[in-house]
């Protein structure tokens, strides 16, 4: 059976998930509704300042499989622990591909290489590697080795923990990438684009973690290698803090876009609809680009 969700608890950073209009709803986005709605799934969109409420969303709370954005939460847990003095994240740790399955019984399953975007992890097999810089691989180039390290250093505890600190409704990570087993038995790694922006938010604000380890992880993000999608949809050169991730018909994007003439602002959609990789990247660049259109509105105070 999956692992519960955690419970709602108000969190900092948390966005209001609700539709509240602001004054003028932004016209480009809202511009795509149609187009969105007629594609083969589901697609969700939230967008507006860090914290919310929100200028524009739909299907917020609609749950879509995790692929590579649980890593938020990952990182959020190791800089967490290490805050609290149960983690140091420049201690080395062995390279390992063998990991203990959540199904628990000593099952124990394999990550491979051919199921991974980055090669560096895989050429330390056997030696060893700093948890820091394991979790700047697990974000810049969305590696699972990596991932499953630090997961298995941190624990799933504390990776619910992070999500319960941002009030969290319905993402949860319940097991490792290529855990199959525990997939088959029903654990499922989940995320929304409302708990998703809940998490960017708290990082803005600084509330997740100390001001400090904030900082730090939104530089990791700002450094993403990764950039097929909401990238594509922006400016050459504008600052975006994000993390995205594929599998299968799914292609996510949880970004903090940093304009110079205007706001900051968080745009997260999740794609999860009959669609190739390439398609679902250009579904995301669209709703970047036209977030980008209707960026100086984005922060207009909700109607009283």
């Amino acid at each position: 059976m999956s692992a519960p969700a955690p419970s709602a608890r108000p969190g900092p950073g948390r966005p209001t998930s609700a539709p509240i209009a602001p004054p003028i709803a932004p016209p480009t986005l809202t511009a795509l509704e149609a187009d969105l709605a007629a594609l083969p799934g589901v697609v969700s969109v939230w967008c507006g300042p860090p914290g919310g409420p929100p200028a524009y969303v739909r299907e917020p709370d609609a749950t879509h499989d995790a692929a590579s954005t649980m890593k938020l939460a990952v990182m959020a847990a190791a800089y967490r622990l290490a805050e609290e003095g149960a983690l140091d994240l420049d201690e080395e740790v062995r390279v390992h591909n063998d990991f203990g399955s959540a199904v628990g019984d000593g099952a124990v399953y394999h990550a491979t290489a051919d199921y991974d975007s980055d090669p560096l992890p895989w050429e330390r097999l056997g030696r060893s590697a700093s948890l820091r810089w394991l979790v700047r691989r697990m974000i810049v180039r969305s590696s699972n080795l990596a991932t499953n390290l630090v997961l298995e250093r941190v624990g799933l505890p504390a990776v619910a923990a992070a999500w319960a600190a941002t009030g969290a409704r319905h993402s949860v990570v319940t097991r490792g990438i290529q855990d199959y087993a525990a997939r088959e038995a029903g654990r499922s790694n989940l995320v929304t684009a409302a708990d998703l922006a809940g998490m960017l938010g708290a990082l803005q604000a600084r509330a997740l973690a100390s001001p400090t380890a904030c900082a730090q992880m939104l530089e990791v993000l700002l450094d993403q290698e990764m950039t097929a999608d909401v990238v594509q949809g922006l400016p050459p050169g504008t600052a975006v803090a994000h993390k995205n991730g594929w599998v299968d018909n799914v292609r996510h994007s949880a970004a903090l876009v940093l304009p110079t003439d205007a706001a900051p602002y968080v745009l997260v959609t999740c794609v999860s609809a009959e669609l190739d990789d390439a398609a679902g990247c250009a579904v995301v660049a669209r709703v970047a680009a036209a977030s980008w259109a209707d960026r100086h509105g984005l922060s207009q105070p909700p109607r009283k």
